[in-house]
């Protein structure tokens, strides 16, 4: 396969956008968890493979933080970025905003998922380096070191 070795963190950014209807909001009016998830799994899934170049699977949502509601006709923006690579795996970071229509945003979901390439047997295979090159990036990469280590230690238990 003929992939880079290296990229950097602009090279998979991705971000989705949402108009909220009557389909994806809740008993309270407000979206339903479980279609922002769906969403998140989506824009992490395009990001991870443009990172890669091969197709992937979700291997764990690590982390899923809400911060604030959205309601109907809210413009939802979600922006993925990868913040880690290892071997074969990459973690990736889903922010989402809600859009006000002065264009200000406000943050009301973060998540991190592990993505792992797949080869065209099915079969994990090995992802280009992350190259982080911000002050931002560098710190991200640090953090989610750390939060790979944890999953590696809970994972005997």
């Amino acid at each position: 396969m003929n992939r880079k070795l290296e990229k950097t963190v602009k090279d998979s950014y991705t971000e989705q956008v949402q108009i909220l209807s009557q389909s994806t909001l809740n008993g309270y009016n407000r979206l339903f968890g479980g279609q922002l998830m769906q969403w998140i799994d989506v824009v992490a899934a395009v990001a991870a493979r443009r990172h890669s170049g091969c197709n992937v699977t979700t291997a764990a949502v690590d982390h899923l933080r809400f911060e604030g509601p959205a309601y109907a006709n809210d413009t939802i923006v979600l922006c993925a970025f990868l913040t880690y690579t290892g071997r074969t795996s990459m973690e990736v970071c889903v922010e989402t905003y809600v859009e006000e229509l002065s264009g200000q945003k406000r943050l009301i979901n973060v998540a991190y998922l592990v993505m792992v390439a797949l080869d065209e047997e099915e079969r994990p295979t090995e992802v280009p380096r992350l190259l982080p090159q911000t002050e931002k990036e560098k710190s991200s990469w640090e953090a989610a070191k750390a939060r790979n280590a944890l999953r590696k230690q809970n994972r005997g238990k």
